[in-house]
């Protein structure tokens, strides 16, 4: 199984609409088990990320006013990449993951920057 990311919009009633993911995006967030292996990982936590360590126990919900707070953390773990990756035992060569981890918080980045735009927030499950 895989991680997925999606922007939603609370609706009229209330409820959270998940929106259909625009072509040429990609809502792959990781493998299921990024959820500790990397999101909710100890050295994701040293950094003072909050949000992504979620994932380790369940999905993670950005609500739309907390979507610029959630960018920040992106910004965060891409800043430290490198540091993550090497408290990370890889399953590939240090660059394959290093370029995977970078690929899929793309893919996260992307889908928060539309959620701002459209005034909705961020999931990730």
């Amino acid at each position: 199984m895989s991680l997925s990311v999606d922007v939603f919009v609370v609706g009229a009633d209330g409820e959270r609409q998940v929106q259909d993911v625009p072509d040429g995006c990609s809502d792959s967030a990781g493998f299921e088990n990024w959820r500790t292996r990397v999101w909710g990982s100890q050295v994701v936590r040293s950094l003072g990320a909050g949000f992504f360590p979620v994932l380790a126990d369940t999905d993670l919900q950005v609500d739309p006013e907390q979507v610029p707070a959630f960018l920040r953390e992106c910004l965060l773990l891409r800043e430290n990449l490198e540091k993550i990756v090497a408290g990370i035992e890889p399953v590939r060569t240090t660059t394959d993951y290093r370029d995977a981890i970078s690929a899929r918080l793309a893919n996260v980045e992307d889908a928060a920057r539309r959620g701002l735009a459209m005034g909705g927030g961020v999931l990730i499950w």
